[in-house]
């Protein structure tokens, strides 16, 4: 009998992102905020980062993934220079969409956590597709 071969995309893939805040990544520059912390979209973005990261090296050709969801709760003031720690996990397959727990550390605090969903999609289509709407 033959083996089946694994599925490119299963849970348990982890990827982390690290990120040392600069100028550009405060809420005072991304206009979410007028503190100089680091900013929400960028802890965003940053958690993002790392869900693609963890399924990158699996991606099976052609395919990519888009983000869905998004629910974070970002829990504490991070000033520039300090270095922050995105993780990613990838918790549940179902058919295409992922979801991914994530994490946000300076040290041991934690920043932010949340869940992230995307869906996997075949690339090109997906252009395709979007450029017949605009």
């Amino acid at each position: 009998m033959q083996e089946q071969p694994e599925p490119p995309l299963v849970p348990g893939l982890t990827a982390r992102v690290e990120l040392t805040v600069a100028d550009a990544d405060t809420a005072q520059a991304m206009g979410s905020g007028d503190v100089p912390m680091l900013g929400t979209p960028r802890v965003l973005a940053l958690a993002e980062a790392a869900t693609v990261a963890a399924t990158a090296i699996r991606m099976p050709p052609g395919s990519t993934t888009v983000g869905v969801r998004v629910e974070l709760e970002h829990r504490a003031a991070t000033p520039v220079g300090r270095t922050v720690i995105a993780g990613a996990r990838l918790a549940k397959v179902d058919g295409r969409r992922l979801l991914f727990e994530v994490t946000v550390t300076d040290g041991d605090e934690i920043v932010a956590e949340g869940r992230v969903e995307r869906v996997l999609v075949d690339r090109q289509r997906f252009l395709d597709r979007a450029s017949e709407v605009s």
